[in-house]
């Protein structure tokens, strides 16, 4: 297991190019959010878009719509009851699950449209689908988001066992596609193809609901517009997420998803310099 360093950052995140536009950086699109949930892709999509991701739309419940927009106007949104497969592959990077709930049709239906370049986050309650159903996954460039009991249910590898860097790398192996893992934990891991990472950064004021909604969103703005390197920019955004954690509980007894979000753009700008 490596430990994973700021270096990530500098290597990743590049000042923008003067005759770039909003094409440039990346096509997201976000599935998820039930008229229960609709907080989990608010957070994701205030996460994608100040990560820097050039168009974002969520694909959400009706009952979603004033409150995204009064967050973000900067996000487009559409019914999740409708066809969604010429938004699906439209984008460059779709995030599902995060606030899903039980739609097990949606998950199946973009597993069965999404292209083999296309980059596919998998979150929270999709993950759970996924294992309740035993669907396949697809061939596309795929990383899984799962906390340790969500991982548990996808892979078999207990709790307890997750400390075993070899049992997360064997589980991985025998999905029969090559996805990224974030195992979520006290240091997130991230399994790439042929390597382990741990964050040194992060800690207990980062445990509150909507954590994880957010850095999904991160995950998906980075890959969105640093997609030639597609695993770094993975590892950038696990990396940045708790790092900008750890600067705000500097001043806070907890940090916010929402805060994190927000501290984004100023922190890669110190970066991209």
């Amino acid at each position: 297991m490596k430990t994973l360093t700021e270096d990530i950052l500098y290597r990743v995140i590049k000042k923008r190019a003067k005759d770039s536009h909003k094409g440039t950086y990346g096509r997201v699109l976000i599935i998820g959010g039930t008229a229960q949930f609709g907080g989990a892709v608010i957070m994701n999509a205030l996460a994608a878009v100040n990560s820097g991701a050039g168009l974002v739309t969520v694909a959400t419940d009706p009952s979603n719509f004033t409150a995204l927009h009064s967050h973000l106007p900067e996000a487009m949104v559409v019914d999740f009851n409708e066809d969604l497969t010429e938004y699906i592959k439209k984008s460059d990077v779709v995030l599902i699950g995060s606030g899903l709930g039980d739609r097990i049709d949606l998950v199946q239906h973009t597993f069965y449209a999404i292209l083999p370049r296309q980059i596919l986050i998998v979150d929270g309650s999709a993950l759970t689908l996924v294992a309740e159903h035993k669907l396949k996954w697809p061939k596309s460039r795929l990383v899984l988001t799962p906390h340790q009991m969500e991982w548990q249910r996808l892979s078999g590898v207990t709790i307890n066992e997750q400390a075993f860097e070899a049992f997360n790398m064997l589980a991985q192996q025998r999905m029969n596609v090559e996805p990224i893992l974030v195992l979520k934990q006290h240091h997130t891991q991230i399994y790439t193809n042929d390597c382990a990472f741990e964050i040194p950064v992060g800690g207990p004021y980062q445990a509150t609901g909507g954590m994880g909604d957010t850095l999904a969103g991160m995950i998906a703005g980075f890959t969105a517009q640093f997609m030639l390197s597609f695993s770094e920019a993975i590892l950038a955004a696990v990396y940045a997420h708790s790092a900008i954690a750890d600067e705000l509980a500097e001043t806070r007894y907890i940090t916010l998803p929402t805060e994190i979000s927000a501290s984004i753009p100023e922190f890669m700008h110190r970066y991209s310099r």
